[in-house]
């Protein structure tokens, strides 16, 4: 008899829990999470080339403030862009996609560019597929992380960082090559 009357109780606090756990799911009607457990992680490596040079530059300035050229960190500049991806930093080699957006100067006392870009690629798989960077670029630092905030394609529902590491860059000119070093998560 003692036995049934703890398998009883134990039943009565088990049920309760559960009760208590299923009632507070429930309490929540403006969220859903489903953990499919099913991940792909793809990284990538491949060069910007941010040409402001030349008769065919690739980022065109379109706005900048009153103040910007007082300003020793350009506050205020903004470019659009429409940069070749390649695999490797001469710009003769393989385009693998391009870099389209909106960068533009958001320091008053350090370089710091807010980049809105997406990454759209052109190659094998990859074909269609973009990525979006939606991130502040500390862009005299050697390296840097940004962060990945969407995607379109293979990259559906992405996030990740890219790492970026200038590996030229003319300070006349203002014209860079940079290697991105990317990781992104998605789902399947």
């Amino acid at each position: 008899m003692a036995r049934v009357i703890v398998l009883v109780i134990f039943t009565i606090l088990v049920v309760a829990l559960f009760s208590t756990t299923v009632q507070a799911q429930d309490d929540v009607t403006w969220a859903k999470r489903v953990d499919t457990g099913k991940e792909v992680v793809t990284t990538m490596e491949f060069y910007f080339h941010d040409t402001l040079s030349g008769r065919n530059p690739s980022a065109l300035k379109i706005a900048q403030s009153a103040t910007t050229n007082s300003s020793q960190t350009g506050f205020g500049l903004v470019f659009m862009a429409d940069d070749p991806l390649t695999v490797g930093p001469d710009p003769n080699s393989k385009l693998v996609g391009r870099a389209r957006g909106i960068y533009g100067s958001a320091g008053q006392t350090d370089v710091e560019l807010i980049m809105v870009m997406s990454y759209g690629f052109l190659d094998g798989i990859y074909n269609g597929s973009s990525f979006s960077l939606l991130s502040a670029n500390q862009a005299l630092n050697p390296v840097r992380e940004m962060a990945i905030v969407g995607g379109t394609g293979l990259f559906r529902l992405a996030r990740g960082y890219a790492i970026a590491q200038t590996y030229s860059i003319d300070l006349t000119t203002g014209d860079a090559v940079v290697g991105y070093n990317v990781t992104i998560a998605t789902y399947i």
